[in-house]
């Protein structure tokens, strides 16, 4: 029978772990809450912004953008990987991994030229540790990514593009779909083939807009200039946004869980040191008439 004293000491200490948890639940059930709020604005937004360019597209004018034409042959292409910054979520950053890893290694089966850029220090860890070499780090968003910042990286990546120093950029990151789902996916940004797509589909669900009349001020090619590269940039910052409540979920769930199982732990434990503590009570217990019985004889 193990000794009553180290099981007490030892649950004591899955208490104070159990308290640590519980706290790191609750805060991750309030930053998913915030994280989850910007998340709904940037969808709205985002969706907004598609409808306009789908207007665009379906007016019939023979506009053109650098960043939705397609490329002839991609020669040169970029991965942005959106992981976190600290641990105790899960399996959230393995999920990541798991997804980012075969997608870069089939696109360098085919393309001559990849380059790997990592948002999150478990991520950068975890390129390394598979020996895929980064080329950017980002260690600077939590759970509230700051558009300010997304920008900077979009720009940088819009400017890439256009000058033709890349072809193809896909983002890997955890997509929300709910609290109970959330899947690790794969999206091209670049080129925003996705957004003709989405015009022709407006188009042809909705027989007004391709029938409707715009007047432009001052040009459709200016509201292009502004819309297209806005598109782009709300979209890298709604995978950010999508990454962010995806973490805190994963968390909240992953702390929700040890925090059940340090419960569970404490209940065999006080079971066990209950049954060390009586079995040495009756064992003095015994001593005690043993010694009697030997001054009595």
């Amino acid at each position: 029978m193990a000794n009553a004293r180290a099981l007490d000491k030892r649950r004591k200490s899955i208490r104070n772990i159990r308290k640590i948890t519980r706290t790191m639940e609750l805060i991750a059930t309030a930053r998913y809450k915030k994280a989850m709020d910007r998340a709904a604005a940037a969808t709205a937004y985002t969706d907004q912004i598609t409808k306009i360019v789908s207007r665009l597209a379906a007016a019939g004018l023979d506009v053109k953008h650098p960043l939705l034409e397609q490329r002839e042959k991609t020669n040169s292409a970029r991965v942005l990987v959106l992981a976190s910054n600290r641990g105790l979520c899960g399996g959230y950053n393995a999920s990541i991994l798991r997804t980012a890893v075969p997608q870069i290694n089939e696109l360098k089966s085919q393309i001559s030229k990849v380059a790997v850029d990592v948002s999150g220090k478990r991520g950068i860890n975890g390129m390394k540790f598979r020996g895929i070499r980064t080329e950017a780090g980002y260690l600077q968003f939590e759970d509230q990514p700051a558009y300010a910042e997304v920008e900077k990286i979009a720009d940088g990546y819009l400017n890439q593009y256009i000058t033709g120093e890349i072809d193809r950029l896909d983002v890997v990151y955890t997509r929300f779909i709910s609290t109970s789902k959330q899947i690790a996916t794969v999206e091209t940004l670049l080129p925003l083939g996705s957004l003709a797509d989405d015009s022709a589909g407006s188009a042809t669900g909705a027989g007004e807009a391709g029938s409707a009349e715009y007047e432009f001020l001052p040009s459709a090619e200016s509201i292009l200039e502004e819309v297209v590269p806005t598109s782009f940039k709300v979209k890298l910052f709604k995978c950010f946004l999508d990454a962010a409540v995806s973490e805190q979920v994963a968390r909240m769930i992953a702390m929700k869980g040890a925090t059940e199982s340090a419960g569970d732990m404490i209940k065999q434990l006080s079971m066990t040191y209950n049954r060390a503590r009586q079995s040495q009570i009756t064992g003095e217990i015994m001593e005690i008439i043993g010694g009697v019985e030997a001054l009595e004889g």
